[in-house]
């Protein structure tokens, strides 16, 4: 578990700073402010929970619960939904792909409990 959270966590972070400077520089110019800072919303969101997973990663090595697992989880498919569904929608202009987005964050959410219920185990 320690190995595949902290694979996701070093790879959602390369490619969050990299989203972050390509958005920067290369689609200044191309996007409106509008879906640039949607598009900034994703990267937030993706750098804030790679954080997450890093911590899931580094707790999972002291805690020995099912539930940090699907913290973790749950995390890692909230990056992809959330933030790559608002990455897809600004690049491709496809409004529909924003239906992907609420699930993205409703997996977050979950991660969020999953982590606060295993902490409310612990003795």
């Amino acid at each position: 578990m320690l190995r595949g959270f902290l694979m996701l966590a070093a790879f959602f972070g390369f490619t969050g700073v990299g989203l972050g400077a390509f958005a920067a520089h290369g689609l200044k110019n191309r996007l409106t402010a509008e879906y640039l800072a949607i598009f900034h919303t994703g990267v937030t969101y993706q750098l804030v929970h790679t954080l997450a997973l890093l911590g899931v990663a580094l707790l999972a090595t002291q805690v020995s619960d099912r539930l940090v697992a699907w913290a973790g989880a749950s995390f890692a498919i909230g990056i992809l939904l959330f933030s790559g569904s608002l990455y897809l929608l600004t690049l491709t202009g496809i409004g529909k792909l924003g239906m992907i987005t609420p699930f993205g964050g409703l997996a977050f959410l979950a991660g969020w409990l999953c982590l606060g219920l295993a902490a409310w185990r612990l003795s």
